[in-house]
């Protein structure tokens, strides 16, 4: 989601292959062994397998609305760390609590809530996560905060996250995301590429 929100912002095209990780394609393991998605592969043969780096990929190429911000790298750096190293893990608990039965949902989620009290902060100084305008750790932390949102989102909508649910909210109805949220049929090997 990330990286394609990325692409899209940066209106490169590509050609986009939607696969079925329970069915991966060979193509997809010969240029991965990761074999995980988002891979791109660039012209030049060059391969990227993790969303961060095909984010920046895109931004360098053309960033219109400075989502590098590069007067802000350190804090944005800092905080797509901790949560892709650290939030990410609490919210894979509680998202499949039942995988780790060790502790309840609630206690897991309790466990990713000081990340999510960190961003409402942020949010009650300005308009976005970094500054007064959008940056690459909006767009790298969106799909992270719409699934710990989405795994009781009855809950979050009365939890104590009113600015950090105003700016989910603002995401999730914007053009960018709804323009990257169209379904694809799974690509097979002898199916030409979808323009993205």
């Amino acid at each position: 989601m990330r990286a394609r929100m990325a692409i899209r912002y940066s209106n490169i095209q590509v050609e986009l292959r939607e696969v079925a990780l329970k069915n991966k394609p060979p193509a997809l393991l010969q240029v991965s062994a990761k074999a995980t998605v988002p891979v791109l592969v660039c012209q030049d043969g060059t391969v990227l397998d993790e969303s961060l780096d095909i984010m920046h990929w895109a931004l360098m190429q053309n960033d219109p609305q400075n989502w590098l911000q590069i007067d802000h790298t350190s804090d944005i750096t800092s905080l797509i760390r901790d949560n892709d190293q650290h939030f990410k893990t609490h919210l894979d608990h509680y998202k499949y609590a039942d995988r780790y039965p060790e502790h309840s949902p609630l206690y897991y989620r309790q466990q990713a809530e000081p990340f999510m009290t960190a961003l409402e902060q942020r949010l009650c100084n300005q308009p976005f996560l970094i500054s007064e305008s959008a940056s690459l750790a909006d767009i790298a932390l969106l799909p992270f905060v719409r699934q710990f949102a989405h795994v009781d989102l009855n809950w979050f909508e009365s939890a104590p996250y009113p600015k950090l649910r105003s700016w989910l909210n603002d995401w999730l109805s914007s053009d960018l995301f709804l323009s990257i949220m169209h379904k694809y049929p799974c690509w097979e090997e002898h199916q030409p590429a979808i323009t993205f």
